[in-house]
């Protein structure tokens, strides 16, 4: 979501994580399975999410100019396939179009578009934008995908019928962050481009705290949550944890003094191993532990079924290729050894996101197969969409060739989106320069553990000054952080 704030960013936020990648850094050999997949209805092409119903109200739609410039645009609003939009186009168009795709907004029946954060940047630079509010909430990108797809589709049409006729845009690209992250990065994706029944081709994309590991996100919330439990002395022995609710309080005592702030030594156990499951040591990510806006964004999340309240009819969560650490020595200890031997293991069930007949997947994929550029960002900190995301992505872009068009930039955020926009247009920038001259801009490297653990590490997209665009809560996240050495 482009929400740039910390705890309301935190509570909208989207998730999502899981195939065979090993979503922290150094998992390379699968513990064996201690555990049944838990069941589930029937697999078939309906599910429990297209029975849930959505409203969206018109009046909610039209928007006013933007204050503070002087740029001239064309405004419009207006209803397409049950999905509200808004699309700004600017009276000096540059024939360049970009899509904007939202977070995740929860289970909450109302439908809203949200604007783009980089709304000023673009209309003063000729850009036109366009924005769905998808035609349903729920964690569902496949809709964030087709019905993104469908407005860019439309574009001129809806040009055309509100008397400003426009030929087709000579390129287009489209941003998301969470959530939308996951559907910007998957909508360049060739599987997407196969499958989707509203084809575009993209000509680059930008994805913010994006879910670019597409179902690992939900192995990553899994995990910890086990390892809480666990580390706290009450192991689960199933799943969906049927318990969590009764004893959660008992393992908070186990683990902090003050949750969150004030760790017992079974909370450090937790933290290390909430570092090395998302991403491994490097700046912010011990500080943004001890938060607690961003802890309960994670917490939250903890009685989760695998289904993504239906959005699937069957369990994808994957835990069997966790290696946990309970200190900053890579080197396996007596305890760790007998952790990674006891705790439970969640195990997919078989086929819970397979290719559909017609369409995408429920879930669509960030394979790592693309031909664009892909330009990300990523805090630090981020417990809810963590940092190992930025590495399945990297990791599954290398293997499938795709990594010369991607860029990944890392922020020293503590929470989940909280970019500046001073972040954001540089990153846009970044990916529509590329796209438009060849020449590929700088970015950071995710994998090498010694570079990601270096004080310095972030420091050179992060932009800390909050701009007039800004939500004042970006300079209060930001001075609780450590500055750059």
């Amino acid at each position: 979501m482009a929400k740039a704030v910390v705890p309301a960013a935190l509570l909208l936020a989207g998730c999502g994580g899981s195939d065979n990648d090993a979503p922290a850094a150094g998992n390379t050999s699968p513990p064996p399975a201690a555990s049944a997949p838990a069941a589930n209805p029937p697999s078939g092409d309906t599910r429990l999410h297209d029975s849930l119903v959505f409203t969206l109200d018109p009046a909610s739609l039209p928007f006013g100019p933007l204050a503070g410039t002087t740029a001239e645009t064309d405004r419009w609003s207006g209803v397409l396939n049950g999905s509200g939009y808004r699309i700004e186009v600017p009276r000096n168009w540059n024939g360049h179009l970009v899509m904007y795709a939202h977070g995740y907004e929860g289970t909450d029946p109302g439908l809203k578009v949200s604007d783009i954060p980089i709304r000023r940047y673009l209309i003063e630079n000729g850009y036109a934008w366009a924005a769905s509010s998808f035609s349903k909430n729920g964690y569902d990108a496949q809709a964030g995908i087709e019905d993104t797809n469908a407005l860019a589709l439309a574009f001129t049409t809806i040009a055309a019928q509100n008397n400003r006729p426009l030929a087709a845009p000579r390129n287009m690209y489209i941003v998301g962050a969470s959530m939308g992250g996951h559907v910007a990065a998957a909508a360049v994706e060739r599987e997407t481009m196969a499958t989707a029944r509203n084809k575009v081709a993209y000509n680059g994309a930008v994805a913010m705290c994006g879910v670019v590991g597409d179902t690992e996100l939900f192995n990553y919330a899994t995990a910890y949550q086990l390892a809480a439990q666990y580390i706290a002395g009450q192991p689960a022995t199933s799943y969906p944890v049927a318990d969590f609710d009764s004893k959660e309080e008992d393992i908070k005592k186990e683990l902090w003094v003050l949750y969150p702030s004030i760790l017992t030594d079974k909370g450090r156990q937790l933290r290390s191993a909430f570092v090395n499951l998302t991403g491994g040591p490097r700046p912010i990510a011990e500080d943004s532990f001890r938060l607690k806006p961003l802890q309960e964004g994670v917490w939250r999340r903890f009685n989760n079924d695998g289904t993504l309240d239906g959005v699937l009819n069957r369990n994808v969560v994957d835990t069997r290729s966790f290696v946990y650490q309970l200190d900053d020595d890579p080197a396996q200890s007596v305890a760790e050894q007998a952790m990674n031997a006891n705790i439970l293991r969640v195990t997919p069930a078989p086929d819970a996101n397979p290719p559909r007949a017609v369409g995408l997947r429920w879930v669509p994929k960030v394979n790592g197969q693309f031909d664009v550029p892909v330009v990300t960002l990523h805090g630090l900190g981020d417990l809810f969409v963590p940092f190992s995301m930025e590495q399945i992505y990297k990791r599954r872009a290398q293997a499938n060739g795709s990594d010369q068009w991607l860029v990944q930039r890392a922020i020293r955020a503590p929470g989940h989106c909280d970019f500046t926009v001073a972040e954001q247009v540089e990153a846009f920038q970044a990916m529509a320069t590329w796209h438009q001259t060849g020449v590929k801009p700088a970015g950071d490297d995710v994998l090498t553990p010694a570079v990601v653990a270096n004080p310095a590490y972030g420091c050179t997209f992060t932009r800390n000054n909050a701009g007039q665009d800004d939500s004042t809560a970006i300079d209060v996240s930001r001075r609780l952080m450590p500055s750059c050495p």
